[in-house]
C-alpha cells in the first residue's frame, strides 16, 4: 500500500500542480485527491495537510504559494479557511481578512506565472 501521509503526498501534490496546464487550474481539493489516488477516509484532510507542507516550503524558499492552485468546490472558489489562517501565520497574508481576497488573487497569479 502506498504511503498517503501528508509528508509523502506533498511532493506528489506539488508535482501534480506544476504539471497541469494553466487551463486546468485551479483544481478542487476533491480533484487533487482523485488525481493522487486517495481513497476515504480523510481524503480532503490529507490533501489540505499536504498543501500546508507546501506552503511552509514555499514561504521558506520565498516562492509563491503553489497551494493557491487548489480551491473549494463551493462558490466562491477559494482555498479553504486553513489556507488563509496558515498564510497569515506564515506572514504571507495580512491579518486583516478584508485584504485576503486580493492577496489570494496575487498569490494565484504568481503561482501560475512561476510554473511556466
Amino acid at each position: 500500500m502506498a504511503d498517503t501521509s501528508p509528508a509523502s503526498l506533498a511532493p506528489r501534490l506539488r508535482a501534480l500542480l506544476e504539471s497541469l496546464p494553466d487551463s486546468a487550474l485551479p483544481i478542487t481539493y476533491q480533484q487533487a485527491a482523485e488525481a493522487l489516488g486517495l481513497t476515504p477516509p480523510r481524503t480532503i484532510r490529507r490533501v489540505a495537510e499536504a498543501l500546508e507542507i507546501t506552503m511552509r516550503e514555499d514561504v521558506a524558499a520565498e516562492r509563491p504559494l503553489i497551494a493557491a492552485l487548489v480551491v473549494s468546490r463551493q462558490a466562491p472558489q477559494l482555498p479553504g479557511p486553513g489556507f488563509f489562517e496558515l498564510a497569515v501565520a506564515l506572514g504571507r497574508l495580512d491579518e486583516e481578512p478584508t485584504s485576503h481576497l486580493e492577496a489570494y488573487q496575487r498569490e494565484l497569479a504568481a503561482a501560475l506565472a512561476t510554473r511556466r
